[in-house]
């Protein structure tokens, strides 16, 4: 079997199963991995050795990007200090921890020990993003879950590079070298990716035409990375923070119907290559286990030790963590709210593994310094491979159980709610403005009245149900009218977009229920055609 055909049969696999688990609604990781790990199993499957450079390069910048992308801004702000210590303390805490446990029971010296460490300490966006997609968290949980797994990268960027250089020289680490090392990596990282934001900013801002709006789009996070990584700094860093930095402006970069066609590529292949990916995480493990020598199957049991220290650690960090963070809130903030167990068990249950380590772990050398063959590479391969699929496969399923168990998701209801309120305060604003316009003579008597009937019409609508934003059209046959009607309605709706994000600053509209209005919107606008 060729390379051409089994990257096109993996494809295949790849799409069927992601397709299969949204209509059964169970997490496409995770079912991608078990259905990897039973094709690596069959005897004439070839086994797939996937170069690290093509997952660090080609696949990682989008996926990293797409849920940078995703972070409200106004969340990530009310929650950066738990997200730093998390990015920064529970990293350090878990590789110390695994370091041990490896250590102690397994073949590994204390510096591969530490490699593996190092690995493992992150969580991984991709995999949480994927994960968390379909479940209702409260906007800030969610947003913490998911920043805390982007930018806890270049701490365990940092820890990987300086235990591969201990392994692969046998030296001793410096703490003043790995802090200098640190604030390079994750600091040049910062300043590249903002750089990098502002350039895509500026181009994205003075160009109309979709096609060139869509290659601008896929090539900034590859252009991130790239730059980040030719600059010695951390080209994961620079993805994220142009990511989130774009993704807080982009509504304010291009009109409606670029919206459209960028969102729709980027999910198209943002799809193609979760999907992919995580397929190829399940089928690299049978190769892996064959390659490994001595006995064949500690392992097993040396993974699942690994793997429960990583959610041990994480639930006696994230525990103290939330209740510091709860005594040291404003008083207004916790009057009458005792400390909960819910947000803490979603969160420790969250912290899944996935491509990140995988890729980390590709990335280790062959050969020592002394050019012999580093030894126990294969070892670290293989519980790196064992710990993710465990992670995604056993957290993965139980996530959602999890989060309903506890208490804390949103109900369907309850966002319907908030839609059609929210919805209700965008048309008032829209009829407001049609009377100003009206009043100063800026509209014609015929094109206001069938507008006001419209408006009308969707605010009772939105009152009283969800609310639809298709509308109708004018039921007249002249031209110039229909003309007048679609330019009154399409500066109606950037009134409405402008009153949709005043809401959203001032707190009054949770993040997911703009960005679905914001989508209504947008596909109103570009149904009404060019002018």
């Amino acid at each position: 079997m060729s390379g051409v055909t089994t990257v096109l049969l993996l494809v295949v696999l790849a799409t069927a199963v992601a397709t299969g688990a949204r209509r059964w609604s169970v997490p496409a990781p995770s079912l991608l991995v078990v259905a990897g790990v039973l094709v690596g199993m069959v005897p004439f499957v070839p086994s797939i050795e996937v170069p690290p450079e093509v997952i660090s390069v080609a696949v990682l910048p989008p996926l990293l990007y797409a849920s940078a992308e995703d972070i409200s801004w106004r969340e990530l702000r009310a929650v950066w200090r738990p997200v730093t210590v998390l990015a920064l303390g529970l990293v350090l805490a878990s590789a110390f921890a695994v370091g041990a446990v490896a250590a102690a029971v397994t073949a590994l010296p204390v510096s591969m020990a530490f490699v593996l460490g190092a690995v493992l300490a992150s969580t991984d966006p991709v995999a949480v993003t994927a994960l968390g997609r379909k479940l209702s968290l409260p906007p800030r949980i969610q947003t913490l879950v998911q920043s805390e797994s982007l930018f806890n990268d270049a701490t365990s960027l940092v820890l990987f590079k300086i235990a591969v250089a201990g392994a692969v020289t046998a030296g001793s680490i410096s703490l003043p070298a790995a802090a200098g090392q640190f604030v390079l990596l994750a600091g040049g990282g910062a300043v590249v990716g903002g750089a990098v934001a502002a350039v895509v900013a500026f181009i994205r801002s003075r160009t109309e035409d979709p096609v060139l709006e869509t290659v601008t789009a896929l090539v900034t996070p590859y252009a991130a990375y790239v730059l980040g990584e030719d600059l010695h700094t951390s080209g994961v860093t620079a993805v994220v923070v142009a990511g989130v930095a774009l993704g807080a402006h982009g509504h304010r970069l291009t009109n409606a119907q670029i919206r459209l066609q960028v969102h729709a590529v980027y999910g198209t292949v943002v799809f193609m290559l979760e999907s992919v990916v995580f397929a190829i995480i399940g089928l690299e493990l049978p190769g892996t286990i064959r390659d490994l020598p001595g006995e064949r199957w500690s392992w097993v049991w040396q993974a699942v030790l690994i793997a429960l220290a990583l959610i041990v650690v994480r639930l006696l960090w994230i525990g103290p963590t939330a209740w510091f963070m709860h005594r040291h809130r404003a008083p207004a903030e916790t009057a009458g709210r005792p400390l909960s167990w819910r947000v803490p068990a979603v969160m420790t249950w969250a912290g899944t593994r996935g491509v990140m380590p995988l890729a980390a772990a590709l990335t280790i050398p062959l050969l020592g310094d002394d050019g012999a063959p580093l030894p126990y590479r294969e070892l670290v391969l293989v519980l790196t491979t064992s710990v993710v699929a465990f992670t995604l496969i056993v957290q993965g399923f139980s996530l959602a159980p999890v989060v309903r168990a506890s208490g804390i998701a949103l109900e369907p209801e309850d966002t319907a709610r908030e839609e059609a309120e929210t919805a209700g305060l965008l048309l008032t604003a829209a009829l407001d403005r049609l009377e100003e316009m009206v009043a100063t003579d800026a509209v014609s008597p015929v094109v206001a009245d069938r507008m006001r009937r419209d408006l009308a019409a969707r605010l009772e609508q939105a009152r009283h149900s969800h609310p639809d934003q298709d509308g109708t059209r004018p039921s007249v046959e002249d031209e110039a009218t229909v003309t007048a009607y679609r330019r009154l309605r399409r500066d109606l709706i950037a009134v409405e977009t402008e009153t949709l994000h005043r809401l959203y600053t001032e707190h009054q509209v949770s993040d997911a229920v703009r960005a679905g209005l914001q989508h209504a919107l947008d596909l109103e606008e570009a149904g009404l055609g060019r002018l």
